[in-house]
């Protein structure tokens, strides 16, 4: 499918980490082999993000050989006050090229007025070409990145004459109540799975509403013009 507000960017990092939320509670944590899509949204959202807009991760291509290293770490136990030794493994040496779009929130309908697709599209398209608005890495803190602009299609994957690799089952991201997209996701918190599918280095991602899903718990939505006042649309935006 295409879209009008298509970004296109590469993202790049010494290291990254993309684990199930579920095994990051303590002790080992172990990266799954290529990004999940709440790590690119991540990505997309440190670059620009407004909650008049939803990112909409489209596909990402894994051009660099899929390499692990593992790690003695001794992260801060506050409890104690001491540290203890556990094992990470990272993903190393990671390249990727994104392309993503965006949809307008209908759950902030107090946003309304900033719908101006061209001036999002815009100014995304600026944040990219200056690295992001806010610190990039990839999937934790640790594992710092850049972003750079590039034509999603040009340059070789490491994994361009690979038919096909299946990842297997995978953690796809979490929605919240204020990106719920169904009745079922209206109103609480939901655990999104999907295949992973990885075909001559590129990954098309399920687009939310299509993924397995499960409820975690109820969460509300807290509106913009109630926190802020009434929103006023904004002419222009000088970055």
């Amino acid at each position: 499918m295409e879209h009008d507000n298509i970004v296109e960017f590469e993202v790049c990092g010494d290291y990254a980490l993309f684990s199930d939320p579920i095994t990051r509670v303590g002790g080992e944590k172990f990266t799954y082999q290529v990004p999940t899509y709440e790590a690119m949204k991540g990505v997309l959202q440190s670059i620009y993000w407004k909650p008049t807009i939803i990112w909409v991760i489209d596909s990402v291509r894994v051009m660099n050989q899929i390499q692990t290293e593992t790690k003695g770490i001794r992260p801060i136990k506050y409890s104690g006050g001491s540290n203890d030794l556990s094992y990470y493994t990272y993903l190393k040496d990671c390249r990727y090229r994104v392309r993503a779009h965006f949809i307008w929130n209908d759950n902030r309908p107090e946003l309304a007025g900033d719908r101006n697709e061209n001036k999002h599209h815009n100014i995304a398209k600026r944040m990219i070409e200056r690295g992001g608005r806010r610190d990039i890495f990839l999937g934790t803190r640790e594992c710092q990145a850049y972003v750079t602009p590039c034509v999603f299609d040009e340059g070789e994957s490491f994994y361009a004459l690979t038919p096909q690799l299946d990842f297997g089952m995978m953690y796809h991201g979490i929605t919240y109540a204020d990106e719920a997209y169904s009745e079922e996701t209206r109103g609480r918190m939901t655990v999104r799975l999907w295949r992973s599918v990885m075909k001559s280095g590129v990954i098309d991602f399920l687009p939310p509403e299509d993924c397995i899903h499960r409820p975690v718990r109820e969460m509300g939505v807290k509106s913009f013009g109630e926190a802020l006042g009434n929103f006023a649309p904004i002419e222009s935006e000088v970055i």
